[in-house]
């Protein structure tokens, strides 16, 4: 039996620098939002911190704020990289034919395509995890109150 080599090609899109452009106004959009919600998450935490730091807690609330405030310093850093790439699309627009410089711009859209994706999937997900520690905390300060 002979085995058959199997040619695995790279498929890339051909991306029109207004698609590349309406990609990072929409990153820009999306993560100025985060940014905003990250303010709004800090509040929350501040009002919620001693039950955070309660035993009962301590160890989960821990790793969410880290995670958090590891999140606030890599949006910051994502906000300013999709910038420098936006101000870099004009080597698409120059009516230059400069190959390697447009090929490599593309190249850096591409990864900035997968970044951000995986960047706003660990973020829904903190998110997702500090809302549920929030409501246990809420829950458990109701039920508090109602007992005497």
């Amino acid at each position: 039996m002979k085995s058959k080599k199997i040619e695995i090609r790279k498929y890339e899109a051909w991306l029109s620098p207004e698609t590349m452009h309406n990609h990072s106004l929409k990153w820009l959009s999306e993560l100025r939002f985060a940014q905003d919600e990250q303010l709004f998450f800090n509040d929350l935490v501040d009002a919620y911190t001693l039950q955070l730091i309660d035993l009962k807690h301590f160890n989960e609330s821990t790793e969410v704020i880290n995670k958090l405030s590891a999140l606030q310093k890599e949006t910051k850093a994502l906000i300013k990289t999709v910038i420098n790439h936006e101000k870099g699309l004009n080597i698409m627009v120059d009516g230059i034919d400069q190959i390697p410089e447009e090929n490599t711009y593309k190249d850096e859209h591409g990864k900035l395509i997968i970044t951000i994706s995986d960047f706003l999937e660990k973020y829904r997900a903190l998110k997702s995890k500090l809302f549920v520690l929030i409501k246990g905390i809420i829950k458990e300060v109701k039920q508090k109150k109602l007992l005497p």
